[in-house]
């Protein structure tokens, strides 16, 4: 049986991987608005640790198309550790069509650009990286721990490599004082890096994090399904991603939206308008869970 510590987080295109922990945890572990991870101290596993979660999978699965390497910064490990495991993963699922895994901007910023390109070679497919936001003023406040323009050269990096690119942003993060820059800046940063895939939550709390401390306490709003609409209205309106398959359905999320930029674009602003205008209705917060 593999070994897993803690809860399990994945994207939701790994709902049917095969996922084994390269890594415990996250490197950086400090937003103010996430709840993942929090009972894990950061560390890279020994190797033999985790060949033999893939050897006891080989034995338990007849065939495995994808994998997702674990946990929140499995990218944080050293090059010549992450190359021998996707060596390892080469010679005992021959079958294996793709290796994903999370990276965060400062596990792809302390690699150099040759090393991403190895990795890639090697099978490292697409890396999972978490942009939040374009603008620095949020990225401060909610501790994210980089800057935006290190963000994009992170995300730029990867692409050079030849991966695939999937980022998430976060309606909501900056409340109403900074819901514009937030949106417009965060289009800028995409609109840069014109990630392969771009996936779009809405701010939602459930577990204790320290944003949710400020809400409650009256530091931080919380902003309605009108003011998010609006926000989301404007980071559509601005940004200029051509190819980009852009996704706003994940359950935090009032109004779903699902198309490719920038042909799809005018369509997914229209039913925001027409959600503002009464037309669409928002989901109801009852359904808004992870």
């Amino acid at each position: 049986m593999l070994d897993y510590e803690g809860r399990v987080f994945r994207p939701p295109s790994e709902a049917y991987s095969l996922i084994v922990q390269v890594t415990i945890g996250c490197s950086h572990n400090k937003c103010t608005f996430c709840d993942m991870y929090k009972e894990k101290k950061f560390r890279v596993r020994p190797l033999s640790e985790v060949k033999r979660d893939f050897d006891d999978a080989r034995r338990m699965y007849r065939r495995v198309e994808r994998i997702f390497l674990a946990d929140g910064d499995a990218l944080m490990c050293q090059s010549a550790h992450m190359a021998e495991i996707l060596r390892y993963i080469k010679e005992l699922f021959p079958e294996c069509e793709r290796v994903t895994s999370y990276g965060s901007p400062a596990s792809i910023l302390v690699k150099k650009q040759e090393e991403l390109d190895l990795l890639h070679e090697l099978g490292l497919q697409m890396i999972y990286l978490g942009v939040e936001s374009g603008s620095d003023e949020v990225l401060r406040r909610v501790n994210k721990g980089e800057t935006a323009e290190e963000i994009i050269h992170a995300g730029m990096m990867v692409k050079k490599a030849g991966m695939k690119l999937s980022v998430t942003c976060i309606a909501g993060l900056g409340s109403t004082e900074l819901s514009e820059e937030h949106a417009v800046k965060t289009a800028a940063a995409l609109s840069r890096m014109k990630p392969d895939y771009i996936g779009l939550l809405t701010l939602l709390f459930e577990l204790e994090t320290p944003l949710m401390r400020d809400w409650r306490e009256g530091r931080f709003y919380l902003m309605n399904p009108v003011e998010i609409a609006q926000e989301t209205l404007t980071l559509l309106e601005h940004i200029d991603a051509e190819g980009s398959v852009f996704r706003a359905n994940h359950a935090s999320n009032y109004v779903n939206l699902a198309g490719t930029l920038n042909r799809d674009r005018e369509a997914m602003c229209q039913k925001l308008r027409q959600a503002l205008a009464g037309k669409v209705q928002f989901k109801d917060e009852r359904y808004r869970a992870r």
